[in-house]
């Protein structure tokens, strides 16, 4: 059973508060959050909000493919409170997770103080992909009036840290990642017909969006919710519901059956919940940042801890937190799995250092990758310089280690090799006349012995030598003793011992000094390979920023296109509107009224 079926089967089971609303204080719920942690897909996270006792649960019900969950209530209060969160596995993307995000209702008359209603839009606009506003009726001025949050979001929202990057200029900088904004009317009754002509709901949101011609301050309060829906949700959809079903069941519709319901509702619904099905994107960050659980539990907690502390909820901010978080954790996946490569490619001791590094560098270069595959926004590459460092440590500590294992390696097949010969040393088998060529003879066949013995490592040299050092007295000793030789040839055999003693005295700096070298030469290799992957990395970045700088631009002409449409087509709308309140004069009237 994968994660996401253990998150929705068995963790979540139904809906948790993920955000609570008590004592008017937002409250990130711990439950809900330790959930997110688990789930590592990608989400597509689906919020709603609108006016308490909407339907706003019976939608998010359906979209989870079950007809109880989300509590709809049955009297005229508001039953949801904060934001409740329940995670499903994805119906058509396969791993991932849809979340659906359930908010309480907004206007509810028993809370007094609706300032957390603008916190609670203000989230559900944070942290979804897809934003559905539910209302009943149809788009007119009073639903305008009312959704009257969006045009705080630029007072409750700040896309950068700079003071100076604020308010609706802001706006340009995160517009290109909020949310799809789709209205869903509710109970909805007219026809959906303007001038005579049949419309799709999307025309008719389109259409409803459109500025009112005049500049006087009335006009402007008229157009301000229009022209916040524009500028910040420029990708829109629309959907139109029939009443669902005869009055006497509306308050109990989680137990209907379908077929006791509007043929036409359900229909609607079915569209409805196909196109979020097939439509609503993953839950994107600036910079092409896929959000999964931990990802957006982080942005969660960064959002409700800068509420609670006075500040605006910040894009910018909220990234670099979640950059931080998992700019370390990627620092240690790299740790990981260099150390875990270690222990499956790499044999010690080996023969000599080139041969550890040659190993060594590919390993390196793979932990590398690992830390740039998963991190992002790492300011000054202060963690890829972290990384640096210890992975300079952890080869250093290989080394080290690789020298230690051929020293313990080394000593003890001494030890086998050489240990009868000091037996025969203490027994006194060469202290005798001509005894001390005789044990030369026996240390020159062991020392054959010991430099044909396989895998001693690159300490080999330096262990005999520094083990012959230890014995040289006995050599010393058997060479005075030695009464078959005179006092002229031992003269010689002395000077001899000497100058084989500085010769190795000599090999031993020159050995530190290719090391040094060779240790030396691969951290500048490490170095480069660290600016090559960096370099790549920044390359995917400016394309990543100019992907979304092109896609905000054909954004802001969309809007400059829709704007110079409705000055165009400003006296034809003021036509067909008079022409509508004649026909409304005349009598009843089902068309379409669009104010």
């Amino acid at each position: 059973m994968c994660i996401v079926q253990m998150a929705s089967e068995i963790n979540m089971p139904g809906p948790v508060c993920l955000i609570e609303n008590s004592d008017q204080q937002l409250v990130a719920n711990q439950e809900a959050l330790d959930i997110l942690s688990a789930i590592k897909q990608p989400m597509v996270v689906v919020a709603i909000v609108g006016l308490y006792r909407t339907g706003k649960s019976y939608l998010m019900n359906k979209l989870a493919g079950k007809q109880k969950g989300f509590s709809l209530g049955s009297t005229v209060q508001s039953h949801t409170k904060g934001i409740w969160m329940w995670c499903v596995p994805h119906p058509q993307k396969a791993d991932h997770t849809l979340v659906l995000l359930d908010t309480e209702g907004l206007r509810d008359v028993e809370k007094g103080d609706n300032q957390n209603d603008c916190w609670i839009f203000a989230l559900a606009v944070l942290l979804s992909s897809t934003f559905i506003y539910n209302s009943i009726g149809t788009i007119n001025q009073q639903a305008m009036d009312q959704l009257h949050y969006v045009t705080e979001l630029a007072d409750l929202i700040k896309a950068k840290s700079s003071p100076d990057e604020c308010g609706i200029a802001d706006s340009a900088n995160f517009v290109g990642f909020f949310p799809v904004f789709v209205w869903t009317l509710r109970d909805f009754s007219l026809e959906l017909e303007v001038n005579g002509e049949s419309v799709s709901p999307d025309e008719y949101l389109e259409s409803s969006l459109a500025l009112i011609e005049g500049t006087d301050k009335k006009h402007k309060n008229l157009n301000e919710s229009r022209l916040c829906i524009r500028k910040f949700f420029p990708k829109r959809k629309c959907f139109i519901f029939d009443r669902p079903a005869q009055s006497k069941y509306l308050s109990k519709l989680e137990t209907i059956p379908e077929e006791d319901l509007s043929e036409e509702f359900v229909k609607q619904v079915g569209e409805f919940t196909s196109y979020i099905f097939s439509s609503a994107n993953v839950k994107t960050l600036s910079g092409g940042i896929i959000v999964n659980g931990p990802r957006l539990h982080s942005l969660v907690v960064t959002y409700v801890n800068a509420i609670h502390s006075g500040e605006l909820p910040c894009m910018e901010n909220a990234v670099l937190a979640l950059a931080q978080i998992e700019n370390s954790a990627a620092v240690q996946k790299a740790i990981e799995h260099y150390e875990e490569q270690i222990k499956q490619k790499v044999q010690l001791p080996t023969e000599t250092l080139q041969e550890l590094l040659d190993l060594l560098r590919p390993i390196e270069r793979e932990a590398i990758e690992v830390f740039m595959k998963n991190s992002f926004k790492d300011i000054y590459q202060k963690f890829q310089k972290k990384l640096s460092d210890l992975l300079d440590a952890r080869r250093d500590a290989v080394v080290k280690k690789n020298m230690e294992m051929s020293s313990a390696h080394c000593l003890d097949l001494l030890q086998d090799i050489f240990g009868p010969l000091e037996e025969e040393v203490k027994q006194g088998t060469f202290s005798k006349p001509g005894g001390y060529y005789f044990f030369l003879q026996r240390k020159q066949e062991l020392e054959k012995k010991y430099n044909q013995a396989l895998g001693k490592g690159l300490q080999a040299k330096k262990m005999l030598k520094a083990y012959f050092e230890s014995k040289k007295g006995v050599a010393e000793t058997l060479l005075k003793m030695d009464q078959s030789l005179t006092e002229k040839e031992k003269e010689i055999e002395e000077e001899r011992l000497k100058a084989e003693a500085a010769e190795a005295s000599d090999r031993e700096p020159r050995a530190m000094q290719i090391m040094d070298v060779l240790m030396l030469k691969e951290k500048e290799n490490s170095f480069n390979e660290h600016m090559k992957q960096l370099q790549k990395k920044m390359q995917q970045e400016r394309e990543q920023l100019m992907t979304e700088q092109q896609n905000l631009v054909c954004l802001k002409l969309k809007e400059k296109f829709l704007k110079e449409g409705f000055q165009k087509g400003s006296k034809k709308l003021l036509e067909w509107r008079k022409s509508r309140a004649e026909c409304h004069h005349h009598s009843p009237c089902s068309k379409l009224q669009t104010n």
